[in-house]
């Protein structure tokens, strides 16, 4: 193995590692407004005794 393809390895493996982080960012960026759907959901299927007027509306 020569230098040059190690240097690449270790530029792909960083590019990976740089794109997992990201889209573990931007999935736990939105993970509040999927919480708050999903117990929409759940409030609905178990009969919406709530109005939507005593839901604050963060989205």
């Amino acid at each position: 193995m020569r230098w040059g393809e190690i240097t690449l390895a270790v530029l792909a493996a960083f590019g990976c590692v740089t794109l997992l982080l990201a889209q573990i960012d931007d999935v736990l960026g939105r993970l509040p407004r999927i919480i708050r759907a999903w117990r929409r959901v759940r409030r609905e299927l178990d009969g919406g005794t709530e109005g939507p007027a005593n839901e604050p509306d963060a989205g």
